[in-house]
């Protein structure tokens, strides 16, 4: 099973990191890639939120719901409902932030697990580690700087 991976140091304070992810509707604040989002289902902040995201280069929109929300951890995990521009069956995400304690910053960590065709893997890997979680994680220490 794939399961792609980026992390990265936040030059910002783990409690102001955390905020921004914990945020489930805001996602199109740090990640660039998102055009569009909005909750569609249940409450921001609350498990079982459905969130609606629209890719910023165009395409269907597609279904994400909170699974975790985890305040003492810093851990969100969510998943694909549905139809999505990946093509993946089954998609399982979660970020962590943790405090870099001898300098103050945070230490982000993104992956997933999934389950698509093994031609596709390969691609599908860089795709979710670099342009999805490592431009979430530059997204961050953008906004945060």
């Amino acid at each position: 099973m794939p399961r792609p991976y980026a992390s990265g140091v936040v030059a910002a304070p783990v409690d102001k990191v955390w905020a921004r992810v914990r945020a489930f509707g805001d996602l199109p604040d740090f990640l660039g890639a998102i055009g569009h989002c909005e909750i569609v289902e249940g409450a921001d902040g609350h498990v079982g939120a459905v969130r609606r995201l629209t890719l910023a280069a165009g395409g269907d929109p597609f279904d994400e719901r909170l699974l975790v929300l985890d305040d003492p951890a810093r851990t969100l995990t969510y998943a694909f409902t549905g139809a999505n521009p990946f093509g993946v069956r089954r998609y399982v995400s979660t970020i962590r932030v943790s405090p870099v304690t001898d300098t103050g910053e945070s230490f982000v960590e993104w992956w997933a697990e999934y389950d698509a065709d093994a031609a596709q893997e390969e691609e599908l890997n860089r795709t979710f580690a670099q342009d999805v979680y490592g431009g979430g994680i530059d997204g961050l220490r953008k906004l945060l700087a």
